[in-house]
């Protein structure tokens, strides 16, 4: 990873395509069953709106986008697919390209994110991991909750939640 030139940049209108087509080469690392790309098209599909609404931030290595991580406010709790989403900050995506998988780049994302929410005294944020990253999220110091059904019938992912301030 020496030879890279790693830097990381709000996201901006046109950057939507190569980020739904970054979601979904990362998702297909794990080699999941076709049929979950198709339930996961629209969560994976990163839209103007999307980037307008939410803190979206890419790492690229020169001008090639390697991964990014989206951060969205849920002003009120809601329910998603029976499950209860509280209100407060949420992880909603983190990416890499396959081939930067294990490199650190994640990792390298994730503490931009920690600068990010401590900057912007943020107190914590949950998040709804895929099962394959719930160790790395919990090296990141993320703490696991439960298990929390998915999109996919019969299948559960896991809530996360990472602390940044403790109450005073």
């Amino acid at each position: 990873m020496n030879n890279y030139l790693f830097r990381i940049r709000k996201a901006i209108n046109g950057d939507q395509q190569r980020l739904t087509e970054l979601s979904f080469a990362s998702k297909r690392y794990w080699q999941y069953p076709e049929h979950y790309y198709t339930a996961w098209q629209s969560e994976l599909t990163i839209t103007r709106s999307y980037l307008e609404q939410n803190s979206v931030y890419i790492i690229e290595n020169q001008a090639l986008t390697v991964g990014y991580y989206s951060l969205v406010l849920l002003e009120k709790s809601l329910v998603v697919e029976g499950q209860a989403l509280s209100r407060g900050y949420w992880l909603d995506h983190m990416f890499v390209l396959p081939e930067y998988i294990g490199t650190g780049l994640g990792r390298k994302l994730f503490a931009h994110l920690c600068t990010m929410c401590e900057t912007k005294k943020i107190r914590s944020v949950n998040l709804l991991a895929d099962p394959y990253a719930r160790g790395f999220y919990e090296k990141m110091g993320c703490v696991y909750v439960k298990d929390c059904p998915s999109t996919i019938e019969g299948r559960t992912t896991p809530l996360l939640r990472i602390d940044f301030f403790s109450v005073v």
